[in-house]
C-alpha cells in the first residue's frame, strides 16, 4: 500500500491530500528515510511524523487494510513516540 494512502486510511493524518503535503514537505519518514507518497509500506516499517509546529509521533505498522472504520485505525500501529520535539 502506498504510503500516503496508509496515513489516511490508519487516520495518522486525517486526509490523502495533507498527508501527500506533509510528505512532499519532508516531514514524514519511512524507516528513517525521507520518503514520497508513493513508497510502499509494509509490516513492522516505522513511520515518523513532524508537524509544522514540531510534534513528532513515530508509529509502527502493525496491519495494513484497504479500509477501516474510525474505531479500527488505531489497531493498525503501534504508537512509538507522541511529543513535542526538543529543538
Amino acid at each position: 500500500m502506498r504510503l500516503d494512502k496508509y496515513l489516511k486510511v490508519s487516520r495518522l493524518i486525517k486526509r490523502r491530500e495533507a498527508a501527500k503535503e506533509f510528505i512532499d514537505n519532508g516531514l514524514v519518514r519511512l524507516n528513517g528515510k525521507i520518503a514520497k507518497p508513493s513508497s510502499e509500506v509494509k509490516l513492522e516499517d516505522v513511520i515518523e511524523i513532524t508537524s509544522p509546529l514540531g510534534k513528532v509521533t513515530r508509529a509502527r505498522i502493525k496491519e495494513i487494510r484497504m479500509v477501516s472504520r474510525i474505531d479500527d485505525a488505531a489497531n493498525m500501529y503501534e504508537l512509538l513516540i507522541d511529543h513535542e520535539s526538543e529543538q
